[in-house]
C-alpha cells in the first residue's frame, strides 16, 4: 500500500519524466527507421535523434528547476533526480547509436541488431507507460519485473551478436558493428536501471 500523502504536490516533475521517456520511445522509432534507411537519409535521421536528445536535456533541466522550487515533491528528490539522469543518458546513447551508423555508413545491419533494437523498443514502451503512472506505484511492479526480463534477453542477444560478428567479419568491420551493438546494449541496461530505480521507490514508499 502506497503511503497516504496529506498535502498537495507539484506534478510538473512527473510530467517532465514522462516527456523524457517519450523522447526515448521516439528515439527508438527513429533508430528503427535508420536501420532500414539508405545512406542518403542517414544525416537527417541522426539529426532527428539529436533533437530528441536536446528535448530530453531541456526536460531534465525543467525537472531540476521544479525540484528546487517545489515545497512538496510527489517522490523523494533523490529518486526523481536519478530517474531523470538515467532517462537523459539513455537518449544520449540512442544518439550515439545513430551517429555510429552515420559515421561508419552501416547500411547492411545484421538481423540480430534489429532484434536487439526490438527488445530495447519494448523496454522504452513499458518505461514510457510507467513514467506516466508514477503517482500510482502499486501498478508498477509488473513493469519492473518485465523490464528486468527483457534486459536479460538483451544481454544474451548482445553476446550472440558479438560472437557472430567476430566469426564472420574482418577486425575493422567487427569493430564498427560491435560498436553499434554495444550502444544498443548500453541503452538496454540503462532501461533496466530505470526499472530498478522504480523498484527501489516502490519498496521505500510501500
Amino acid at each position: 500500500m502506497v503511503k497516504l500523502r496529506l498535502f498537495p504536490q507539484e506534478t510538473a516533475g512527473l510530467q517532465a519524466l514522462a516527456r523524457m521517456s517519450e523522447h526515448i520511445l521516439a528515439g527508438t522509432q527513429t533508430l528503427a527507421e535508420l536501420l532500414g534507411a539508405g545512406r542518403g537519409d542517414f544525416a537527417a535521421l541522426t539529426e532527428s535523434l539529436r533533437r530528441h536528445e536536446a528535448a530530453s536535456t531541456a526536460d531534465f533541466a525543467t525537472l531540476l528547476t521544479n525540484m528546487r522550487t517545489s515545497f512538496i515533491n510527489p517522490l523523494p528528490r533523490e529518486d526523481m533526480y536519478a530517474l531523470g539522469q538515467l532517462l537523459n543518458e539513455t537518449s544520449e546513447m540512442l544518439t550515439g547509436a545513430g551517429e555510429v551508423i552515420e559515421l561508419y555508413t552501416l547500411d547492411r545491419i545484421p538481423t540480430r541488431v534489429s532484434d536487439q533494437l526490438e527488445i530495447l523498443s519494448r523496454q522504452a514502451e513499458l518505461t514510457a507507460a510507467a513514467m506516466k503512472a508514477l503517482n500510482d506505484l502499486d501498478s508498477l511492479e509488473d513493469y519492473w519485473l518485465e523490464v528486468l526480463r527483457l534486459s536479460k534477453r538483451a544481454d544474451h542477444t548482445h553476446r550472440v551478436i558479438v560472437a557472430e560478428l567476430l566469426d564472420a567479419h574482418s577486425p575493422s568491420t567487427f569493430a564498427k558493428y560491435s560498436n553499434l551493438a554495444g550502444q544498443l546494449a548500453a541503452a538496454s541496461r540503462q532501461m533496466r536501471m530505470v526499472a530498478t530505480q522504480v523498484g527501489s521507490i516502490i519498496v521505500k514508499e510501500s
